[in-house]
């Protein structure tokens, strides 16, 4: 009788974007305590440091929309949105590529692993969020660039901590991975984000349609049910980024030929580090 791996194991085969996905939630579920707490914490940070461009902007709770004679700062406001999106989900993927690296072993790593941070690169991964979402505020700017942004960033953290490849190299080896295949993966990750947005678009209308607007406590409530939400979405696009990382360089690079061979989750792990690309080595239990 055949038995389903553990939610958080990674098949060790090339995925089906259906299957990326469930992966990726079956990640999130593995470790939903640590990941939602720090989400909660990072979540939390971007609405308060949003506050005071919404308020130059006239945004105001619940909606947050325009204001036509503050066209110019709402626009700035959008573009530090999505850079601060972009820098959270990074940050995030640093501790879902540990989760990850440890899952192609057959191993599941506790809370307190994902945060230790020897063997985290913490510092390196700072480095490659910030880039990250300095290069997404400047694409934001110019509108649909954005999703191009999108799509060739994400994976420079995994390529950080899995292949610890130099966070100079990381950007570069991220659009390399993520344009292979007929840019399956950046294309995958864009509709990650969309499938993200349309459900917390839903909820956010629903929401609006059930409160009071004159209510006092409408400010601190929609910055409370904003954290809410990307405390949840945000793990997730992370725990997609690590696993795409991880199916590209099956798909791509033969990582799961190598991992297939070794007969323990030991042995599996010094596979993977083993697997050696242009830009760096996979790290599979750090």
């Amino acid at each position: 009788m055949d038995h389903a791996d553990p939610p958080d194991v990674l098949p060790l085969r090339p995925l089906t974007t259906g299957e990326l996905l469930d992966a990726a939630v079956g990640l999130l579920r593995g470790h939903a305590p640590v990941l939602l707490t720090v989400g909660v914490v990072l979540a939390l940070g971007e609405q308060l440091l949003l506050l005071p461009l919404r308020e130059a902007a006239g945004a105001t709770a619940p909606a947050y929309l325009p204001s036509w004679n503050r066209l110019g700062v709402y626009w700035l406001l959008l573009a530090a949105g999505a850079a601060l999106e972009v820098t959270v989900i990074a940050l995030l993927s640093g501790l879902t590529s540990r989760a990850a690296g440890a899952a192609l072993g057959g191993r599941r790593r506790t809370g307190a692993r994902l945060l230790d941070p020897r063997g985290g690169r913490f510092a390196a991964v700072l480095l490659v969020a910030w880039a990250a979402g300095t290069i997404m505020f400047t694409a934001a700017l110019a509108g649909p660039v954005w999703f191009i942004g999108y799509a060739v960033l994400g994976l420079a953290v995994p390529a950080v901590v899995l292949d610890r490849v130099p966070v100079w190299q990381s950007l570069a080896r991220s659009a390399a991975l993520a344009t292979r295949a007929g840019l399956r993966a950046g294309l995958i990750r864009v509709l990650g984000y969309l499938i993200w947005f349309a459900i917390r678009a839903g909820l956010a209308i629903g929401a609006l349609n059930l409160v009071d607007r004159d209510a006092p406590w409408l400010a601190v409530a929609t910055v409370a049910g904003w954290t809410l939400l990307n405390a949840v979405g945000y793990p997730a696009l992370a725990c997609l980024d690590a696993v795409l990382h991880v199916e590209t360089r099956m798909r791509t690079e033969g990582l799961d030929i190598r991992l297939r061979r070794a007969s323990t989750p030991t042995a599996a792990s010094r596979a993977a580090a083993s697997v050696a690309p242009n830009a760096g080595s996979l790290v599979a239990g750090r």
